[in-house]
């Protein structure tokens, strides 16, 4: 895979040969370091000449996966398979109905603001954070590689006359889709294509698709985002790279109060918030003495901290500060996938 490059003055260069990377490390001429899982490198020198190429972002949304494909005309960059973000609309349903639990008790509590949002647009938070999960992507790899151009599979609701239950997913999709669009032409080019155009570029070009949705392999959903990419800046019909890394993104609770079930004594504990004191906050990369790069998820009582692995398994509920070393802030979980079907 091509390493990211970025100059000395912060501009994204055109991605260069990992040989190519290394020897520049060794002299001193550049500075690596990581972003998400991708290995990339700085310039320690200033650069005259900083010609860049045309790279589009092909996306393929979907309901419960997604695909990325980062590519210019010669070469595919980057694959990227991420689970949607589709479970926010059942957490403020349930903040919802607590909410109004506690306004109904005779107790102290302050008064409804009601205008909070005035002026402001107001989008669903379920359909908010599912497109706005596509846009931090997007902003996280133009960080990476010199986009200029967003190719997206143009999704649409079909309607049905009488059938309320079935329409009801039309105004969110076609509002968030919207509202996607819109912030995308802030930043890049658009370009947008329909799903059977899709698939007379994967036909043409002799691509098959799998038809097992939730596998985390380049012929998923991965090859569509490079049909895309492929529909805007041309090159070889073959890809180059079909190599998957596959992300999703972090549950956790910002603005939980109580939990929902009593302790002893009929109390309910505090749930919520990312501070967990001594300057340190969840979802922070370690490098811990024993486990290895894992994250914070939480501390106890007693200072001992809650350690995850990268997939999202409990390690340990007594870790030490001492134990671990701070790397950096992770915004959303990071594995590899596969390049071929298994």
């Amino acid at each position: 895979m091509f390493v990211p490059v970025k100059s000395k003055s912060g501009k994204k260069l055109m991605p260069t040969h990992p040989n190519k990377a290394g020897m520049l490390i060794k002299k001193g001429l550049a500075t690596p370091y990581w972003s998400n899982g991708i290995f990339c490198i700085r310039l320690n020198y200033a650069t005259e000449d900083e010609y860049t190429q045309d790279i589009v972002v092909g996306v393929d949304p979907g309901s419960k996966k997604e695909g990325f494909t980062v590519k210019s005309e010669k070469h595919t960059y980057l694959n990227i398979e991420a689970d949607a973000h589709n479970k926010v609309g059942k957490k403020v349903a349930k903040r919802r109905e607590l909410r109004r639990s506690r306004r109904s008790r005779k107790c102290p509590n302050r008064k409804n603001r009601k205008n909070r949002n005035a002026g402001k647009e107001k989008i669903p938070a379920g359909t908010r954070a599912r497109w706005d999960w596509k846009l931090r992507i997007l902003d996280w790899l133009s960080k990476l590689y010199p986009v200029t151009h967003v190719c997206v599979e143009d999704i649409k609701a079909r309607t049905i006359k009488r059938a309320k239950q079935w329409n009801q997913s039309f105004s969110p999709l076609e509002v968030g889709k919207q509202w996607f669009y819109t912030e995308i032409r802030k930043r890049w080019q658009l370009r947008t294509l329909q799903g059977y155009e899709t698939k007379e570029i994967r036909d043409k070009l002799g691509l098959t698709k799998s038809s097992k949705k939730l596998s985390e392999t380049f012929d998923t959903h991965c090859v569509d985002s490079w049909c895309l990419a492929y529909y805007t800046v041309g090159g070889s019909g073959v890809p180059d790279n079909t190599a998957v890394m596959c992300v999703s993104p972090i549950p956790i609770k910002r603005r939980g109060l109580h939990r929902e079930q009593e302790a002893k004594g009929r109390k309910r504990g505090r749930v919520g918030g990312t501070v967990l004191g001594q300057g340190l906050v969840k979802n922070t990369l370690i490098r811990h003495v024993k486990y290895g790069l894992t994250r914070l998820a939480g501390v106890n009582a007693k200072g001992l901290f809650s350690i995850y692995s990268l997939g999202n398994k409990r390690l340990t509920t007594g870790a030490k500060r001492s134990d671990f070393r701070v790397l950096t802030r992770l915004n959303f979980y990071y594995r590899s996938g596969h390049s071929s079907p298994t």
